[in-house]
């Protein structure tokens, strides 16, 4: 979910310059960032971030929108005023018998003769300006999370191996935790019983319940299944962090089942082990989208 692209594009005596940033976060959540007159842009903008692909994230979206000096002002001349003005300085100056040294400078500096405002912005141009840039920030950003997201798929897989190993060391493990139960209820029975001989028929029976309470075919089964659907959502490409955390909380259920099941200090093990590594995919997959 991270990831870091800038656009910008230049015409019509402006400079737009959009930056696009992202970090980790459970759903998405969109912060556009412009000077308060460019509110309009924030919900376009969102949008297109959105059908971008775009789906879970903290983003932050930053528009610097930079005019050319006088681009963005008008000029305008109260011609009324002005004549206005100027009659009363020739009034004066005959009135009072003084020389008209009236300029267009001196006139110009009277209030209000000339006014400056904001050019208006054509609103739907400045959009697509906007929405130009931001499409190219996207390119980038996309790209970064692309190579980023390659690079988790890796470790995940690497650590799914390494789960998919211990997994195996636990199956080639159970049937010995079962042999070795029945050879020390073996020797525990010829311990109580002495001389006497050892009922062949009940030893076989409890081991075979014993067996029965251990087993843990169908919880092992059941996680190498999800070990391959982990490979083939990664496949799939797109979003799949809320799939992928999904299915970890599966994954470590069956691996508790198994460690509580077992009873034996070498499964107990294997259990820890698979347990720091699925946490370590599960704060991979946070970094997912």
């Amino acid at each position: 979910m991270t990831g870091y692209g800038r656009g910008q594009t230049v015409g019509e005596g402006k400079t737009i310059t959009v930056e696009l940033r992202s970090v980790n976060n459970r759903y998405f959540d969109c912060t556009v960032r412009a000077p308060k007159m460019y509110t309009f842009l924030e919900e376009p903008i969102k949008s297109t971030i959105l059908k971008s692909g775009v789906s879970r994230g903290k983003v932050e979206v930053f528009i610097n929108i930079e005019y050319a000096s006088g681009t963005d002002t008008m000029v305008t001349v109260n011609d009324v005023l002005a004549k206005n003005y100027f009659d009363a300085f020739l009034h004066l100056s005959e009135t009072l018998s003084l020389p008209n040294d009236l300029t267009v400078s001196n006139l110009a500096r009277q209030p209000e003769v000339l006014t400056i405002t904001k050019v208006e912005e054509d609103r739907d141009a400045l959009l697509q300006d906007v929405l130009y840039a931001l499409n190219e920030a996207l390119v980038a950003y996309n790209a970064m999370r692309k190579t980023e997201g390659a690079r988790l798929a890796a470790d995940i897989r690497e650590k799914s191996a390494k789960l998919e190993a211990q997994l195996s060391e636990v199956e080639a493990r159970m049937p010995e935790v079962v042999s070795e139960y029945y050879d020390r209820l073996l020797q525990k029975m010829q311990e109580i019983l002495q001389d006497a001989r050892v009922d062949e028929t009940r030893l076989v029976t409890e081991a075979a319940l014993f067996a029965d309470r251990v087993a843990t075919d169908e919880e092992t089964v059941r996680l190498r299944s999800h070990l391959v659907q982990l490979d083939s959502i990664l496949q799939e490409g797109g979003p799949v962090g809320r799939k992928l955390d999904f299915l970890l909380q599966e994954m470590n259920r069956e691996v508790n089942t198994i460690g509580s099941k077992a009873g034996d200090l070498t499964v107990t093990k294997l259990i820890v082990d698979m347990k720091s590594d699925l946490e370590k995919i599960r704060e991979q997959i946070q970094n997912l989208e």
